[in-house]
């Protein structure tokens, strides 16, 4: 059992190294690319209209890759913040479910219910029920409302 799990995770980190070796092999390449589109717009600016015009274009040819970068990067932050969120919701409501199935508990209620006796039982749900939905409500309500006198 712990061999094919060691061996996964030996897998997977392989597949992730060498998915992220070429990734930097590629995001190396498309700034080799870029600088070199760059040097070609800067000589020809510079033969055409001068030193400053080709300087600006330069830096203006940079700042647009700035902003795409800077986009996508917000775009993914954002991706991956609504996917946390998403998880962490799906987690606490399987932590929800998976503490209302646990056996031992509802052996624990059975043996509750059977040394209290269903008679005695409801009335004590009932208003323990009670004061649950008043400390939701409560909890949820914030406490913006001022106190009485």
């Amino acid at each position: 059992m712990f061999q094919r799990l060691i061996g996964d995770l030996r897998d997977s980190t392989g597949n992730a190294l060498r998915l992220t070796s070429l990734a930097a092999a590629a995001a190396m390449a498309l700034l080799v690319t870029t600088a070199f589109l760059c040097a070609a717009a800067f000589v020809f600016v510079l033969q055409k209209y001068g030193p400053v015009e080709a300087c600006l274009t330069g830096a203006a040819i940079f700042f647009v890759v700035t902003l795409i970068a800077a986009g996508s990067y917000m775009i993914r932050k954002r991706q991956i913040e609504a996917r946390a969120a998403e998880q962490a919701a799906r987690a606490a409501k399987s932590t929800a479910q998976t503490m209302l199935a646990d056996p031992m508990l509802l052996a624990a209620g059975i043996q509750v219910a059977r040394a209290i006796g269903m008679k005695k039982l409801i009335p004590i749900l009932a208003v323990g029920g009670l004061a649950l939905g008043f400390l939701v409500s409560r909890a949820q309500g914030g406490g913006d409302e001022a106190p009485a006198e």
